[in-house]
């Protein structure tokens, strides 16, 4: 409807339906139309856009005909918004048993209060049906499927989980790329580097739900492996403890001397 009048504030923000848009708008709506004034009423840091918002109202906005129309529209989304509050209420009241599980959870980089609350509403709040993470990932399908064939493996596409759940792990996901100093953020960008976006919010998506799992089963906070991780991990002990393990695993015993220097 905005565009419609000529009034182009899509230039200067990304969304009208903020304090500073609704303030303009409301005083559009009230007949204002100096466009220093009404950029003026900006907030935060649409105050820096200023210059671009005063070139913003100079369109043909009409109280007498437009006025009917934002109006509706804006009873509409204001309505919405009141239904949506109402729901996040009830929410709120039916999660308050499953608190101590939901801080923990929140515990995780890239899981917010809305978030753990998903996950418990879409998994539970116990593991007691899921012997393992990977019966979990499995059964979620946030795993990616067996295909071999002839001895050599083939990509597998993962089952069919739940939608609501995938969604919140790949937001999730997408959070946790961006939290610095993170083992999830290592991980997404070693994958990245080497398979792509995709199968880096996939993996990731993965390692926030075998979290999930240790984290509700143990009863215990998320522990970050540290950005370093993989790092640490190919280390000199590392590498010799796997060695160890390997020649163990074929029935043999192994004891490890230090040549003298």
């Amino acid at each position: 409807m905005l565009q419609d009048a000529g009034v182009k504030f899509s230039g200067s923000a990304s969304t009208i339906l903020t304090k500073s848009g609704r303030a303009i708008l409301d005083a559009m709506l009230a007949g204002g139309a100096d466009p220093a004034i009404l950029a003026n009423l900006a907030l935060g840091r649409m105050r820096s856009k200023i210059p671009q918002l005063q070139d913003a109202p100079q369109g043909t906005f009409r109280v007498s005909h437009h006025d009917v129309f934002v109006k509706q529209m804006l009873a509409h989304i204001d309505f919405l918004d009141g239904q949506t509050e109402q729901i996040d209420a009830e929410i709120e009241q039916r999660v308050m048993e499953h608190e101590p599980v939901l801080e923990r959870v929140q515990t995780t980089p890239g899981v917010g209060r809305k978030i753990a609350v998903s996950l418990v509403a879409e998994i539970c709040g116990h593991m007691s049906v899921f012997p393992s993470a990977a019966h979990l990932a499995s059964w979620a399908g946030i795993c990616p499927g067996n295909n071999a064939s002839g001895g050599k493996a083939r990509s597998g596409r993962t089952r069919h989980g739940s939608v609501a759940l995938r969604t919140v792990l790949t937001e999730a996901a997408q959070s946790a790329a961006r939290t610095k100093g993170a083992y999830l953020t290592a991980h997404f960008h070693s994958v990245r580097s080497r398979r792509g976006t995709f199968e880096a919010i996939g993996a990731t998506r993965h390692d926030i739900l075998v979290a999930y799992w240790h984290i509700i089963h143990d009863d215990v906070d998320y522990i970050d492996l540290g950005a370093d991780w993989a790092v640490r991990r190919q280390g000199p002990e590392q590498q010799r403890a796997r060695l160890v393990h390997q020649i163990e695993k074929l029935g043999r015993e192994v004891t490890l001397t230090i040549p003298a220097e």
